[in-house]
């Protein structure tokens, strides 16, 4: 018999399955508590419960862990990439991305993906499986740890947690939800709704559902491209999820008066950079509650393609600032041990062309 993993479970299924059992529901909220409160990994530990309860829950339920494989600093920056190994076998990779009193852990969603973006590492493994909202949870579990160990900061606690490492997060969308709802939750990981992002290649109805929580995250898209036609090519998600589609629901969203969403731009030499894209890239969003993130490209995508100059990343910016757009430049961290944006392949060969 399949075993319940309990920490895949969010606070109301954790209860559906503690009554299934004939126990109170405050057994639930107990059980909560320990494995994401305390981050308990053994029934043992939970010494509120009754010992026939843990002996019951550890015939028919299991906590999931994950291995970490190897842990690489950058000497440039002191990001750190974390190469984890699943139960499976499979491979995922996060990272720990520091500036100043910030301290941002970058997780994955997927094994693979299967958007195919050209820029992106990733990309070139294909799609292998989801991940569990156990795994999701329990990298962030695994770099708090790393956190503290490198007294990043008090604690060891993330002062952000980005959803940008490996995969679509948002093709993962269950599992991504229930993560959420735990790492927000007070008697959980305690992670306010304004420090946490979920970046997405703009998977439409997904991005409604998102904004369905009672307390939502900030929403990062990879746009990258200002037309249809550029984004096709560059990513062929386009094809499924037209960019007007896009656009459309983006402009619907119940974005909170204080927040805006972000848009994540990989500036690609000779594809998506000249100023004519800046233009056409302000008539595409200006009427959005947006702030615009540009990314210069970082090896590790399709080979033909190449970053731009550091003045036209600054050119390009000057486009959109001069039509009153808030954007910025973002910094290229870890990039030197392979861990930037677009970077994370986890060992994979690749399995795409």
């Amino acid at each position: 018999m399949k075993k319940i993993v309990l920490n895949s479970c969010d606070k109301e299924e954790l209860a559906e399955f503690v009554t299934s059992l004939g126990e109170k529901p405050y057994r639930a909220s107990q059980m909560f508590k320990w494995l994401h409160g305390k981050r308990c990994r053994s029934l043992d530990e939970m010494s509120d419960l009754p010992k026939d309860a843990r002996q019951k829950l550890a015939e028919i339920s299991e906590i999931l862990t994950i291995t970490k494989q190897s842990e690489v600093l950058s000497p440039k920056d002191d990001s750190i990439k974390v190469l984890f190994t699943l139960s499976d076998g499979e491979r995922i990779e996060s990272v720990i991305l520091t500036d100043g009193k910030r301290v941002t852990g970058c997780i994955s969603t997927q094994v693979g993906c299967r958007m195919g973006c050209k820029f992106c590492a990733t990309a070139k493994i294909g799609f292998r499986r989801n991940l569990s909202s156990a795994e999701i949870v329990e990298q962030v579990n695994m770099l708090e740890q790393i956190t503290l160990a490198n007294k990043f900061t008090t604690e060891g606690r993330l002062t952000n947690i980005v959803f940008m490492g490996m995969g679509e997060p948002l093709d993962n969308f269950e599992n991504v939800r229930k993560s959420l709802l735990i790492l927000m939750d007070d008697n959980g990981y305690g992670y306010s709704h304004r420090r946490i992002t979920v970046s997405t290649a703009g998977i439409v109805g997904k991005m409604t559902k998102l904004f369905s929580l009672d307390t939502p995250v900030n929403l990062a898209v990879s746009l990258n491209a200002p037309n249809q036609e550029i984004r096709k090519e560059i990513m062929p998600v386009a094809v499924k999820y037209h960019l007007k589609d896009m656009i459309d629901e983006l402009k619907c969203l119940p974005v909170d008066r204080r927040k805006k969403i972000m848009l994540e731009y990989v500036l690609i030499k000779g594809v998506n950079d000249s100023r004519e894209n800046a233009l056409e890239l302000v008539s595409l969003i200006k009427k959005l509650p947006v702030k615009i993130n540009l990314i210069r490209y970082n090896s590790g995508g399709d080979i033909a393609l190449k970053p731009p100059s550091e003045q036209d990343v600054l050119d390009f910016q000057k486009v959109l600032t001069a039509n009153s757009l808030p954007v910025f430049i973002r910094k290229s961290m870890g990039s030197d041990i392979s861990g930037a944006c677009g970077q994370l392949a986890a060992g994979y060969k690749e399995t795409l062309i």
